[in-house]
């Protein structure tokens, strides 16, 4: 009788109503759950979860079951506030205004009414939005693009509600969002722009003030990702307009932008240390962070934005700057929820989302006396840096001085993990064919930091090791007797042409002519192909783990989301996916720097793990800033660069034994073919719509790959006549064709 109670239990919990979207998400981050945890909780994807609570999908039993449960009990602990949302006054709000934030606290309610442009109240603290979106959002997650204000005024000529998008529910001490743009009117009116449509007036007279008005009264912010981390600090981004109100250069001087900061004798600067606030060792430049020291858990800290001064490098933000306050703060509002407020560049901001997600504290258990500790956080890199072995680190590091002047490093003596830039003159049958076809593997590195085991602590020196592919680190040995006309391809062995592929184990793709230092998954994939290996020595670090896992599903689920909103959702088929690519940047150009940004954060991150000196005075042998950081890990990107570019290496060996087709070209993650049609489907070989098992497969997802370009042999073998090199890479060039120097190519 028991067992048929438990399932009419199950029967009635598979109907229980769940609470919509956005009261999901308010639940969840009411009780400081992420989003990885609640999916951990359910096993499913982090994005499935994030599904849910943007109402994209709706959870299915037996998940939906569990979901239910986990959203009544946060509801018994976190009732919904019914009186937040009502105006405090007018009763007369039209009711899509209930989607807009709510007003900070202490703010008087707009009127309905019609109302002039000379009218608009000027509280301290008023609240707008912005003005009316050109078109609706195709999906709740994408942000809503606003029109530009016309040249006569830039204040927002109506009262419009805030797009659907904008969060609701969210952390009350953040009500306003992460960030606001702050932009001065024709009228002289200071106005915060912030994400959703909403627009604050700013009472600010001077920067301190603005930073004391952003820390009361703004209400911006960002809930942290994990337990032990640390709210985000509240980003202002300051337009011209305002850097001439509040006393600041439009552009910097060339002195200054070599220097990266105003001078400290900057009548701001001097503003600031009068009102008692500081700045960090970079200075007051184009990201500045303002502080004071925190009282207990809370924080006194600003993150201050300014375009004009490149902190928003066109490389990865394309146009942003100069974009109107409006857009600007929905852009970056979009980032910042789908990686994090952006804390400077996006390398920056790439190390401080891995920090984010393993900080190197956390809080101890009480103690006899109930007070808690501060103590390591397992999993983290920790706080203090640690030495690399000295084959890991680059020439000029405090671990090499005592080496001769001008002594240049052998592959014995330095690992050089870094991705393939390999090419080879065409063979008399590829000249037969018509065109030349490129492929470019989907966010390369950061699927090469997918679960990866990376060290955490120190290296231990090991003198003739077996070899543990298990144990991450550096391996001194010789992978010279690897013949690649033989190898194992899964538990078979294969015949192939060597003279038409690269060296996995060399940047250049040639053969290694004797011992030098790997990174383990280098030598693991020489094990893979079928032969035994032999290490003279090895830096190995017993202490690791999966430290880029969060890192990767944050930046695989913002890059996955942002191309859905483009118009390129996952698992479409192959020719589907190839004409949803076809122009995407296009169809949204404000989501498309969304994409840029996130590429660039996974890239950036990377090489910020071995950032070399920048300029300070530094001399050879001497520590330069950087070292001072536990992020500063180079054994780290080795272990990226080399499990990408084995990846990479592994689907070409798959695609040669399997089809006979050898690239012509690598450069990164970029992989050129000749082909008789000029699409990838041309040669790719797909049997029944299902690509070949292991090897290349067209798609979204990283590690997928898209289309880069096609160019015909004739073009390929012109521009290597013109240049007199037969083995100029053409995979530099594939995706426009344009070749404008020699040397570009080498």
């Amino acid at each position: 009788m028991s067992e048929l109670f438990d399932r009419v239990d199950a029967l009635i919990a598979s109907r229980s109503p769940l609470p919509p979207p956005a009261e999901r998400k308010r639940l969840r981050q009411a009780h400081g759950f992420t989003l990885d945890e609640v999916a951990e909780a359910l096993q499913v994807r982090r994005a499935t979860v994030s599904a849910w609570e943007s109402g994209k999908t709706e959870p299915r039993p037996p998940e939906r079951d569990a979901y239910a449960r986990l959203l009544s009990k946060l509801a018994e602990l976190y009732p919904a506030d019914l009186n937040s949302a009502a105006p405090a006054e007018d009763t007369a709000v039209p009711e899509t205004f209930a989607n807009a934030p709510a007003p900070a606290a202490g703010t008087r309610p707009v009127s309905t009414g019609p109302v002039s442009e000379a009218a608009v109240m000027t509280t301290e603290q008023n609240t707008r939005p912005a003005s009316t979106p050109e078109s609706a959002p195709a999906a709740a997650s994408r942000p809503a693009r606003t029109a530009r204000p016309s040249s006569t005024s830039r204040r927002p000529a109506a009262r419009k509600a805030a797009p659907a998008n904008t969060p609701a529910g969210t952390d009350p001490r953040f009500a306003n969002g992460p960030l606001a743009v702050v932009d001065v009117d024709n009228d002289g009116q200071v106005l915060a722009y912030c994400v959703g449509g909403l627009v604050l007036d700013v009472p600010a007279k001077s920067i301190p003030a603005l930073v004391d008005w952003t820390l009361r009264e703004a209400k911006l912010g960002q809930p942290k990702l994990s337990g032990p981390g640390k709210d985000a600090d509240p980003l202002i981004v300051l337009t011209e307009a305002a850097l001439e109100r509040y006393g600041l250069p439009v552009a910097l001087t060339e002195e200054e932008r070599l220097a990266g900061r105003l001078p400290e004798g900057h009548k701001v600067i001097k503003q600031l240390a009068r009102a008692d606030w500081k700045l960090t060792k970079r200075g007051f430049g184009p990201w500045a962070r303002i502080y004071r020291p925190a009282q207990g858990s809370e924080r006194n800290c600003v993150q201050l934005c300014i375009p004009s001064w490149n902190a928003l490098d066109t490389r990865h933000w394309g146009d942003a700057g100069q974009l109107p306050p409006a857009e600007l703060a929905q852009m970056l509002g979009t980032y910042a929820s789908r990686v994090m407020t952006p804390r400077g560049s996006a390398a920056v901001t790439s190390l401080e989302l891995m920090t984010a997600f393993h900080p190197p504290t956390r809080a101890s258990e009480p103690d006899a006396n109930g007070k808690r500790h501060s103590e390591h956080n397992p999993g983290s890199l920790g706080k203090d840096p640690v030495d690399p072995a000295p084959c890991e680190v680059p020439d000029g590091h405090p671990l090499l001085k005592d080496l001769p002047r001008f002594h240049r490093r052998t592959p014995a003596e330095k690992l050089f993990e870094e991705i393939l830039d390999w090419a080879r003159p065409l063979t008399d049958d590829e000249c037969t064919k018509r065109y030349l076809v490129g492929i470019d593997v989907n966010m390369a590195f950061a699927a090469g930091a997918n679960g990866l085991v990376v060290g955490l602590g120190e290296p231990t020196n090991v003198k003739n090791p077996v070899f543990d592919p298990k144990l991450p680190g550096s391996w001194l040995v010789d992978l010279s007797h690897v013949d690649l006309s033989r190898v194992k391809v899964g538990k078979e062995w294969v015949e192939l042409d060597a003279s038409l592929l690269p060296s996995p184990f060399t940047p250049t793709g040639e053969r290694p002519t004797g011992p030098a230092w790997y990174e383990t998954r280098t030598v693991a994939y020489a094990v893979e192909l079928g032969y035994d290996v032999a290490p003279l020595e090895a830096n190995v670090r017993y202490e690791n783990g999966r430290y880029l896992d969060s890192w990767y599903n944050r930046l695989r689920d913002a890059y996955i989301d942002t191309m859905a909103d483009l118009g390129v959702p996952a698992d479409l088929p192959p020719q589907e996916f190839l004409k949803a690519m076809d122009g995407y940047k296009d169809r949204d150009p404000h989501l498309a720097i969304v994409v840029s940004a996130v590429k660039a954060t996974v890239k950036g991150g990377l090489g910020k793990l071995r950032e070399r000196p920048r300029g300070e005075g530094w001399k050879s042998g001497e520590p330069w800033r950087a070292l001072s950081r536990p992020t500063w890990r180079p054994d780290i990107r080795a272990a990226v660069i080399s499990r990408t570019r084995i990846n990479m290496h592994r689907k070409i060996v798959k695609h040669a034994a399997y089809t006979g087709q050898y690239p012509v070209a690598i450069l990164s993650d970029c992989v050129v073919y000749a082909s008789e049609g000029p699409s990838p489907l041309d040669f790719l070989p797909y049997k029944d719509g299902k690509p070949l098992p292991g090897g290349w497969k067209l798609g979204v997802n990283p590690g997928l790959v898209k289309h880069e370009g096609t160019q015909t042999v004739l073009w390929a073998e012109e521009v290597r006549e013109r240049f007199e090199a037969p083995e100029l890479n053409l995979a530099r060039y594939i995706k426009t064709g344009e070749v404008t120097n020699k040397d570009d190519g080498e």
